[in-house]
């Protein structure tokens, strides 16, 4: 589960992180009294969206020259007239779809003076199966364009978890990040706070870009980006209340009600599998036929008819979908149910695009026979290789 930045501050800030004072507000008539509240005279007028790359994102409905989803002003005047500009309106990022994201909310925060932008995020690196700081001098706007260019700039710690952060560890992450007097004392805070609020908040990704030194040298977390394990959320009902589901698809919102793993896509062929890995190995052979997914979806070994058919319908409901390729494997999922599962939806919902049924495995005779006497327009294959060809052929 994602979150907005300004309120991945409000979890910082509680393990002790050093960031600005900001309101955040959803309406531009807030936008004069949240400035009020700041100290000034610099502002930070920041979109809230579910998206990275915000300061170089450009608005859909404004003139191409016009600036980007985080802008400065110097003025409470100026704070009211870039909110009216950006709220209501879509901001095209570099890490969200040509479509966009409409801005809803706005973060207006006091601004810093900044001496030098530094990068650092925790996750867990699988290659160590421990959580890692990732650490860079080169923070700001482009580091991915760091981390293709210039990888060695990038330095990963990885933690013992039995220790925790120790000074052996903030003085690695300073000596990576270069840093001096004040803001090296200030690391020796930061670093185990933020492991800290990492650990205990079930915490997918922590991102700090940029974490800044300021003029007077101290750290400060400028940007903050938090995504979380959302099988961790039920031992937390306050991370929970902080979930926007405007921000989300609403076909991943109905498919998390369901309890099916489904991620939507940019492609046109929709697929429903049993199974993470062989939904992915489906992906990849759709894309070795020259097509593209519209959806990984795994509706898990034991579901049942109803899961089945809600999943069917999510993957229906897309208009990008322009066929259908269904591919299980039996083995605690049985074929029969699937089959039932998909003549249900479809005799719910019609079918307006081809579908591929690919049944292998525990009672794969039987599903067979429930599709091919249920007089619907389903096209059996014999194997994952038959069934990719005959959808991509299908959608042409």
């Amino acid at each position: 589960m994602n979150i907005h930045e300004y309120q991945a501050k409000q979890v910082l800030k509680a393990f002790g992180a050093p960031v600005a004072e900001g309101v955040a507000i959803t309406s531009a008539d807030q936008a004069e009294a949240a400035a009020k509240q700041l100290p000034g005279p610099l502002y930070v007028v920041k979109s809230q969206i579910h998206a990275g790359g915000r300061g170089k994102g450009k608005f859909k409905e404004l003139p191409a020259d016009a600036k980007g989803g985080v802008r400065l002003a110097f003025s409470i005047e100026d704070v009211v007239k870039n909110a009216k500009d950006m709220l209501g309106n879509t901001l095209v990022t570099a890490q969200t779809t040509d479509a966009g994201k409409q801005v809803n909310r706005l973060y207006i925060e006091d601004g810093a003076d900044i001496s030098r932008e530094l990068y650092l995020s925790i996750l867990v690196d699988r290659a160590y199966g421990r959580i890692a700081f990732v650490v860079s001098t080169e923070g700001g706007m482009d580091i991915e364009a760091v981390a293709h260019d210039t990888p060695e700039k990038i330095i990963t710690v990885v933690i013992d978890p039995t220790a925790g952060v120790t000074e052996a560890d903030c003085a690695a992450l300073s000596d990576a990040l270069k840093l001096e007097g004040d803001a090296r004392e200030d690391g020796k805070s930061l670093f185990p706070a933020l492991y800290k609020a990492f650990v205990e908040k079930d915490m997918a990704m922590l991102e700090v870009n940029p974490l800044i030194v300021m003029e007077n040298g101290r750290l400060r977390v400028l940007d903050a980006k938090v995504s979380f394990d959302g099988n961790a959320l039920f031992r937390h009902p306050d991370i929970k209340e902080l979930r926007d589901v405007t921000e989300e698809d609403a076909k991943e919102i109905e498919a998390s009600e369901w309890d099916l793993a489904y991620v939507a896509l940019d492609g046109n062929i929709g697929c429903m599998v049993n199974g993470a890995g062989l939904a992915m190995a489906t992906m990849d052979i759709i894309k070795l036929y020259g097509k593209e997914p519209a959806n990984f979806c795994d509706v898990g070994g034991g579901a049942g008819k109803d899961k089945v058919a809600a999943a069917f319908k999510i993957i229906t409901a897309d208009p990008a979908v322009q066929g259908i390729l269904v591919n299980i494997f039996g083995g605690i999922m049985k074929c029969d149910v699937i089959a039932e599962g998909v003549v249900a939806a479809v005799k719910e919902v019609g079918l307006k695009v081809p579908l591929v049924v690919r049944l292998e495995g525990t009672n794969a005779e039987l599903g067979k026979k429930i599709l091919n006497e249920s007089g619907l327009a389903i096209t059996a294959a014999d194997d994952l290789d038959d069934a990719a060809q005959k959808i991509v052929a299908a959608v042409g």
